[in-house]
């Protein structure tokens, strides 16, 4: 599971707009895909303290959170 590099869920959730900040962490190769939905643990991988879904555009900008 990606970690989210924000230190809320509030946090991420104001980022909306924004490129998103994110660490990979999977050892079977990338994580992140533009333009789809990604499920996110924050505010790193080792303290998992929230989790979200995350969208993003082609681009990278984030356009939704649940």
């Amino acid at each position: 599971m990606m970690a989210a590099n924000y230190k809320t869920k509030k946090a991420l959730k104001e980022s909306i707009g924004k490129r998103f900040k994110y660490t990979e962490t999977s050892l079977h190769g990338p994580e992140y895909r533009p333009g789809a939905m990604l499920t996110v643990v924050g505010p790193s991988a080792y303290e998992r303290k929230w989790y979200a879904q995350v969208w993003t555009d082609n681009d990278g900008l984030i356009v939704r959170v649940k």
